[in-house]
Formats: structure tokens, sequence, C-alpha cells
């Protein structure tokens, strides 16, 4: 049988899929500085985009991958939720952004620029438009590529849910707010998922050391925080703070009941539209570390 991991001579080789952005940077910053101690376990750190991460899960590529959460039912079978390292929008997510002031009407007629079909970012707007006209553009190029007048509506992720003011365009809808408002709780957006062939009881360490992680960075924020901040493209660090805290925090060391219930309201949201396979049993959804 062929080994499920990689061993080298520092022992397991355990590569990690995450964003080039502040909020995944600070999370796995002990890891990455070999800040915490992880006797027999070497974490290698690949950064991508997150639908390439979406696409690199479906093929089990990596033993620990953040994955956008409506991306989450297609490797099921093979990757299973860790209960540490949600990116959770407590009352705000994802933006629907327009380079002029226009009526939510008029706006659900244009093509709208988004970061990716498998994004959580996607099945909100989906659930809050219904059907819509859309073209895959990086997610870095769709706040200026709206500004420019590339696109007239655009759907933001990351930073420029902070950036957009100072860039000339206009918020149509806070999709956070939005999923607020309408369920009582918050938007699951990203989630780390740990691969199911390592063994129950490696997917319990590793997922243990991803939370020691997570604990380290929120206890020593300032040195997490400066390193975090190469991610933030070009960001102050006011605004690299302001972004790290709205999804590394408390929710990001345990989703917690109303998150877990959150994860599952928003895949059963999916299935009913279509998006998400009905034959998923969302509530019988694992997460890996609780308590």
């Amino acid at each position: 049988m062929e080994m499920p991991h990689i061993m080298d001579s520092e022992g397991l080789n355990i590569r990690i899929g995450h964003s080039p952005d502040p909020d995944d940077a600070f999370m796995f910053h002990a890891l990455t500085t070999g800040a915490i101690d992880t006797p027999g376990r070497h974490y290698e750190h690949i950064l991508l985009d997150i639908q390439t991460l979406n696409e690199k899960a479906l093929n089990k590529e990596f033993e620990i991958s953040a994955v956008s959460i409506h991306s989450f039912p297609k490797i099921i079978d093979d990757y299973a939720l860790m209960n540490c390292g949600a990116s959770m929008g407590e009352g705000y997510g994802p933006m629907i952004i327009a380079n002029k002031q226009i009526s939510l009407e008029d706006a659900k007629c244009k093509t709208i620029a988004i970061p990716g079909k498998d994004t959580s970012a996607y099945l909100a707007l989906r659930l809050a438009w219904g059907p819509v006209n859309v073209e895959v553009v990086p997610f870095d190029e769709i706040l200026p590529s709206v500004a420019e007048g590339k696109f007239d509506v655009g759907l933001i992720i990351h930073e420029g849910q902070l950036t957009w003011k100072d860039e000339g365009v206009c918020l149509l809808l806070d999709l956070g707010v939005w999923w607020n408002q309408k369920t009582g709780l918050p938007l699951p957006l990203g989630g780390n998922v740990v691969r199911r062939n390592l063994g129950e009881d490696l997917c319990e360490t590793l997922a243990n050391d991803v939370k020691l992680s997570i604990e380290h960075s929120l206890q020593n924020p300032d040195t997490a925080l400066e390193f975090a901040k190469m991610w933030g493209r070009g960001i102050d660090d006011d605004t690299n703070r302001e972004f790290v805290q709205m999804y590394v925090n408390s929710r990001t060391i345990d989703y917690g009941k109303d998150g877990r219930a959150a994860v599952r309201l928003f895949l059963k949201e999916g299935q009913r539209i279509g998006m998400i396979d009905e034959n998923i049993d969302t509530d019988l959804i694992e997460f890996i570390g609780v308590e």
C-alpha cells in the first residue's frame, strides 16, 4: 500500500495548502516559522488562491488544505473538516460592488466578476440573487477591474472587503450581512480539511497542531501580524490588523455549536438551489477535534 504522506529525514512532511492572504498567514505563522514544537512532523506551506486550492483538493494533493465550504461536499469522501481554522463572516463577508450606484435589479443583469465557481462567495451570491451571469477573475484583479470599468459588478473577498472604499466603487450588498439577517448565523466561508487516509489518530494530531498554531498567533499577535502583512498586497498596519481580527478569532479555534450549524445550513441551502449534491447528509458532517 502506498504511503499516504511523504517521509523524509525530518519525519513526516505534511503539506499545507493555503491562501496567500493575511488571515491564513497569521493562522499558520507558528507552523511556518517553527515557533511551536511538532516532533516528527515537518510542515511545508504551499500558497495558492482559494479556487486553485479547491481544485487541488479534488486530486487529494495536500495532506491539509484550506478550502471553500462550498467545495467541501465534492471532497467529503477524501477529506474531513477540522474544527479549527474556520473563516466565518460574523455579520460581514464577501461584497458585491459596482463601478457606479445602480439598482440591485440592474446589477443582477450584469456580468459579475467572481473569484471562482467553487468559492463560498459564489454560493452566497447565488443564494442571495439566484441565477446570474458570471465570469471567473483572479480574486486580486476583481476590485481594480470594477474600478476601471472592465466589469460593472464584482464579488470581492479577502482584504478588498476593507479597501474598496478607497477605490471609487460602490457597495451593493454585503453577503455576510444578508446571511446573518436571514439566518441569525455567521456566514461559513473557508475551512481547513485533513486527508482521511492519514488515519484517525494522525488527523487528530495534525488538527491539534493547527489549533496550537492559531492559539500561538492570537497570544503573540504583534509578531504574527508583522508576518501576515507580507501577504496583504500593500495594506497598512491598521487594515492588516482589522482584516486578520475579522477572520482569525475564537471562532477560528473552535467553530462552536452555532458555527457548525451554520456550515450545515449553508450547504443545505446550496442543495435547495441545486448547487450541492443532494445525496450528502449535511447533518452527518463531522468536525475533527471537537471536544
